[in-house]
């Protein structure tokens, strides 16, 4: 058999995809691994979708979205991101993985370099990588709040070096970059001549902070931002996101779209528009049950002595277990899964900084998020 290519074969697992398939085969398990909303898709949202299936609204749409869907998008970037960008920048895709591995494609050859955070979303490593280019991580440390140091950046460029993955609020850190910090970081890419891909699939969960989108501060047109409906509005099967990108590219779109994926099915791009130009009151109550589920387990957390990192976003809680993981939290969180039936992600699926410590996942009855955090080895 003729062999695979050598790049594809380099993309590494996911160690949260290791503890999910555990997990499924166990009786009782309290799944807090996974970024899964527990709340229902609101019915508004139901109803558009169900009546274009009815009436047979599924032919091809036009490679970039329909209109109506891309129109409301527009109207949305301007009020809420305070994004003023045309109709052939914005581009619907297969949910936020698709815009961010086509973004990726646009900008990468073969050995080029990608600066991402560590901890990070593992997507950004496996679609550098299917894309034969490199990672190189810029780690997040606790001892600085979880920010980027600017002095490192600037030493880990080389001449391969082609674009910042920047991530606000951040999975799986909940951190939120202010305004200052995010300018900071585009004045590092201005500087070094770098593309910025903004991941902001959680632009809608944030808890006291402002969400501020890069490309809002961006005068030289250098920014892709990656959007999507999943986590705001509980439809993570529905694969619906958006790519928007620097003025003058739609040509290169149309056709790298039509080459992946061709469109994204018609009835979810109905349902869509449902759900970003209906009623938000269930995007309010989510953030709400969300915030509310997050104060419990850190009040929980600080009762135990358990080290954390408060979020400001996002639906995670980011948790310190060095003191029981033993230098390899992967294989203590299959250990906790199996004799404790509570399912956790360990740090390390997010990079090398995150080895001693677990991604919990909030998007759960505050009761099970509880009782899962109880079952947290003593660090005393």
């Amino acid at each position: 058999m003729p062999s695979l290519a050598p790049h594809a074969l380099s993309v590494p697992g996911s160690g949260i995809r290791r503890i999910f398939e555990i997990a499924v085969e166990l009786d009782d398990v309290i799944f807090l691994a996974v970024g899964e909303p527990d709340l229902p898709v609101a019915p508004h949202i139901l109803a558009a979708a169900a009546e274009a299936w009815a009436e047979d609204r599924t032919n091809y749409a036009p490679n970039a979205g329909i209109a109506p869907l891309r129109a409301a998008i527009v109207e949305k970037l301007a009020r809420e991101n305070d994004m003023v960008v045309d109709l052939e920048q914005v581009w619907v895709t297969v949910g936020a993985t698709q815009a961010l591995h086509q973004a990726l494609g646009l900008l990468l050859e073969p050995g080029d370099e990608v600066l991402v955070p560590d901890p990070g979303y593992t997507t950004f490593t496996m679609s550098t990588r299917l894309l034969n280019a490199e990672t190189v991580p810029y780690q997040l440390r606790p001892e600085n709040d979880f920010a980027p140091d600017l002095a490192e950046l600037d030493r880990l460029v080389t001449d391969r070096t082609r674009v910042l993955i920047v991530n606000s609020p951040s999975n799986p850190l909940g951190r939120v970059f202010d305004e200052k910090q995010l300018r900071a970081l585009l004045d590092f890419a201005k500087r070094h001549d770098l593309w910025v891909l903004s991941d902001e699939v959680y632009e809608f969960l944030t808890y006291g902070e402002k969400h501020v989108s890069i490309a809002s501060l961006d005068d030289e047109n250098r920014v892709f931002t990656a959007f999507s409906l999943s986590k705001t509005y509980a439809m993570t099967g529905v694969r619906v996101g958006y790519l928007v990108v620097p003025p003058g590219l739609a040509s290169t779109m149309r056709t790298v779209q039509e080459t992946t994926v061709s469109c994204v099915a018609m009835p979810d791009q109905f349902a869509a528009i449902a759900a970003i130009t209906g009623d938000q009151q269930h995007v309010s109550d989510a953030r709400q049950h969300y915030r509310a589920n997050l104060e419990a387990a850190c009040a929980l957390l600080d009762e135990r002595g358990i080290r954390y990192l408060k979020p400001k976003g996002a639906m995670y809680l980011w948790l310190d277990v060095s003191y029981a993981s033993g230098g390899d939290v992967a294989g203590w969180a299959e250990r906790f899964l199996l004799h404790e039936r509570v399912a956790v992600a360990p740090g390390s699926a997010f990079g090398r900084s995150g080895e001693g410590w677990i991604r919990v996942c909030a998007a759960a009855t505050e009761a099970d998020l509880l009782e899962g955090l109880r079952r947290l080895p003593s660090p005393n």
